[in-house]
């Protein structure tokens, strides 16, 4: 018995430097989901303030209408279905799968993150806006100076969230060729013909850094709510 382990172990991860693979694939997991969190937050502030500003000025109305269409075609459709649109059709002419993952799922986080923005936004007291008014100051330099610091030390856990969710969703991105730590698994599987190790071994990877994120998010939600008594 602890032959057959020893044995699994060292086909799945020793013969042929084929724990590289898995490293290789760990780096591409976490540097999708951590730039396509950028690309997101970018996205999901830009359409939260349009819509925000639309809402209490009533301009912008063409973009707030724009942004609105945008997100309920991300939320309304598969995150799947959404990167092969965007590397087999969008970006058809790139052979760099890696950077359009990214931009796949930095633009379906967009639209969740736009949805916490305006969440954090709304969850400013009025009053702010209405001080910020009283000074002189314009709609934009008091959304800017303001409202919006405020919002982003809201929703910083939320975002934080959403890293997590991308770090999961990231295990689809094999669909457009990439390794990362799923497709490593199926490649090493297709080797050896052994599916225990390399499963279980990502599930582990995936649950270790699922639980450390969680654990460091409930601290800075701890630290920002001492923050504010």
């Amino acid at each position: 018995m602890f032959d057959k382990i020893v044995d699994g172990f060292v086909k799945t991860f020793i013969v042929e430097d084929r724990y590289k693979m898995f490293l290789n694939g760990f780096w591409n997991t976490i540097r999708i989901a951590f730039v396509a969190t950028l690309i997101g937050v970018a996205i999901g502030a830009i359409v939260a303030i349009i819509r925000v500003f639309h809402k209490q000025t009533g301009k912008l109305g063409i973009l707030d209408k724009i942004c609105e269409i945008y997100t309920t075609v991300i939320r309304g459709t598969p995150v799947v279905v959404q990167l092969l649109i965007t590397y087999n059709i969008i970006f058809a002419w790139s052979t760099r799968a890696v950077l359009v993952g990214m931009i796949g799922f930095g633009l379906n986080s967009g639209a969740y993150v736009a949805e916490i923005m305006r969440g954090g936004i709304n969850a400013v007291d009025i009053g702010q806006t209405e001080a910020g008014r009283s000074l002189g100051l314009s709609s934009v330099t008091t959304m800017k100076s303001i409202v919006l610091p405020q919002a982003i030390k809201n929703v910083l856990p939320a975002i934080g969230n959403e890293f997590i969710a991308l770090l999961k969703e990231t295990s689809i991105i094999g669909f457009l060729g990439v390794i990362d730590l799923t497709k490593a698994a199926e490649r090493v599987i297709s080797r050896t013909m052994n599916v225990y190790y390399p499963y279980i071994s990502i599930a582990l990877v995936y649950l270790v850094l699922v639980y450390g994120l969680s654990y460091l998010l409930k601290k800075l939600e701890r630290r920002l709510a001492k923050s504010d008594r």
